[in-house]
């Protein structure tokens, strides 16, 4: 039988670094620490919300001297790296390791360990940063996440001004929701190292769906016939282009879709960690359905 490891309440003591947290996920993951007792710093370009018991750093983690002084007095870090590159990662790398938080990393369900190089670039940052993450000594938890449910954000605007999401077609995959994500970096945070284990913990939702199954399911949620307009590589490149992307990141995406294989890994890992199942694509769009209209 698979042991739960179910979150545990910190000692008052903690303190805990959370980066990109004003993000979609680190919003949730902040939250959850702070409710579970713990003394929360949130580093993002962006403000963070702020409480009592969370202090917001308006700062990039890329920058050695915003990381050192946010280090200070932390016990752990959550780790999300914001570029599709790792090398301006070594820089940091000394404060890490001087510190010596406990770190835990999110990454991605698509990284292969059998591959030498991955499929696109966005997979790629992730292998190389959990080798920089380990060759520096940090032994970091590594959390393999699955496509995030909260990415259907983005088809916002496209659904309030009609009936169809149209973009580049992505390979399936066991869509998550972001709060279960969350969950489980708690528990990776506050749990024991060693009884934890270091991973890599991949994180998936319940079942396996395709964009055209979220877009099914947000119509049900808003009482809408919705559909799903698949767009070719090169004209999904342009509209992204003029649509104010970074070029690099626009380049990403393309190679994503286009190499990046469906996955039909369904796993059990959230509830191992949360003690609870997953929840589906269904439910995080009824509860998200007024995002959308």
């Amino acid at each position: 039988m698979t042991e739960i490891l179910r979150p545990e309440r910190a000692p008052e003591t903690s303190s805990i670094l959370v980066t990109g947290a004003a993000g979609n996920l680190g919003r949730e993951i902040v939250s959850r620490l702070h409710a579970c007792g713990v003394r929360v710093r949130g580093l993002d370009r962006h403000p963070v919300n702020v409480r009592p018991g969370v202090e917001s750093v308006v700062g990039d983690v890329t920058d050695a001297d915003v990381l050192r002084a946010s280090l200070v007095g932390v016990d752990a870090v959550l780790l999300m790296w914001p570029l599709l590159d790792s090398a301006p990662a070594r820089a940091i790398l000394p404060e890490l390791t001087g510190a010596a938080p406990r770190v835990v990393y999110l990454s991605s369900s698509a990284v292969d360990d059998h591959r030498a190089r991955q499929t696109d670039p966005i997979v790629q940052v992730h292998a190389d940063m959990e080798a920089l993450l380990e060759d520096a000594g940090l032994r970091p938890v590594v959390l393999r996440s699955d496509t995030l449910a909260s990415n259907a954000r983005g088809w916002a605007a496209q659904l309030r001004a009609g009936d169809v999401v149209a973009g580049p077609e992505i390979a399936r995959t066991a869509v998550v929701d972001e709060r279960d994500v969350a969950a489980a970096a708690v528990t990776a945070l506050l749990a024991d190292g060693d009884r934890l284990g270091r991973g890599p913990h991949v994180l998936t939702g319940p079942e396996v769906l395709s964009r055209a199954d979220q877009v099914a399911h947000l119509g049900t949620a808003l009482g809408r016939r919705l559909r799903f307009e698949a767009v070719p590589a090169d004209l999904a490149r342009s509209q992204m282009l003029a649509d104010g992307r970074p070029a690099a990141l626009v380049e990403a995406l393309v190679a994503a879709a286009k190499h990046r294989p469906d996955s039909d890994r369904v796993t059990d890992t959230v509830e191992r960690l949360t003690g609870r199942r997953p929840g589906t694509f269904a439910q995080w769009a009824a509860d998200h359905a007024p995002e959308f209209r």
